[in-house]
């Protein structure tokens, strides 16, 4: 399992889905902004941070206003992955009025939520000390994997897997369901699939019977402390070794000091709370921003 660069987003992987989310608001139309405000006038928004928080999905929130005024102008202050203490000014924004006030809601939601999860990883990686490798699952939002994914990259984590196509993970039910840890291990074999094998141990019985059998990565399940370090110790380094169960930042130190490659962190997507982040817009001075009115 090798680290994913912290790259950009693909546009092809949020335009849709922020093109939804904004029908899904703004539905027949937006009446309050329609009765209260100049089609005409021009404004300037900016994006605050009213808390600390790692920053992640900035082109996210852009293509929201863009969407709506093709000429908006998205001033990125920060960039994704940048520490952001409370009282930030993370981007400025210029353009239509009326479309920033309809598209507000979707962006920051976008924005909120993945600047939550890039959070709450970095408090994980920096935990982490280095020791441990920390990945994420596929215990995400249906249809924002890749945001979210993209998001615990912003805060210093790894990507596990993606989908079920692009990595072999041998769960519990796969095992129980095949006969046995030899007999799932047999059968995934006999597949030839040109990927590294993963499977899961729930007992030391599990991590001999894996090892017997040759796999490339063991995945140690709601294992105890001392049945942590007892199978790292059997693997003696001829495997690599991932923890997942119950990982929480208080357990992280221990963990992180068994020896193994790799901690997977469910709550990075499924439990991350929202960064605080507002939207404050004024009317543009008097020239700027090239809107009628």
């Amino acid at each position: 399992m090798k680290s994913v660069p912290f790259e950009p987003l693909d546009p092809a992987l949020y335009r849709e889905g922020v093109r939804r989310a904004l029908a899904e608001d703004l539905g027949w139309g937006d009446v309050t902004t329609e009765a209260t405000v100049d089609a005409g006038l021009a404004a300037r928004g900016v994006i605050l941070a009213k808390s600390d928080c790692v920053i992640a999905g900035l082109d996210v929130a852009a293509e929201a206003f863009r969407q709506l005024d093709p000429a908006v102008v998205f001033t990125r202050l920060r960039q994704d992955g940048d520490k952001c203490p409370a009282g930030t000014t993370v981007a400025d924004v210029r353009g239509s009025a009326a479309a920033m006030l309809t598209a507000e809601r979707t962006a920051l939601n976008f924005l909120q939520r993945l600047s939550g999860i890039a959070t709450l990883t970095r408090r994980y990686v920096e935990a982490a000390g280095g020791r441990i490798t920390i990945l994420d699952t596929r215990k995400t939002t249906p249809t924002l994997r890749a945001l979210e994914k993209f998001a615990v990259r912003a805060g210093g984590g790894t990507n596990h897997r993606s989908g079920l196509d692009d990595a072999i993970l041998i769960k519990d039910n796969h095992i129980r369901l095949a006969g046995g840890v030899e007999a799932a291990l047999s059968r995934m074999k006999a597949a030839r699939r040109e990927m590294p094998i993963e499977i899961e141990a729930q007992s030391l019985e599990d991590v001999d019977a894996a090892l017997a059998a040759g796999v490339d990565v063991i995945l140690l399940d709601n294992l105890s402390l001392d049945e942590v370090r007892e199978a790292v110790r059997r693997i003696a380094g001829r495997v690599q070794v991932e923890l997942s169960g119950g990982v929480t930042l208080d357990r992280l130190a221990d963990l992180a000091s068994t020896g193994a490659d790799y901690v997977s962190v469910g709550a990075l997507t499924h439990s991350a709370p929202a960064a605080d982040l507002s939207f404050e817009l004024e009317p543009a001075p008097a020239g700027a921003g090239g809107l009628r009115g």
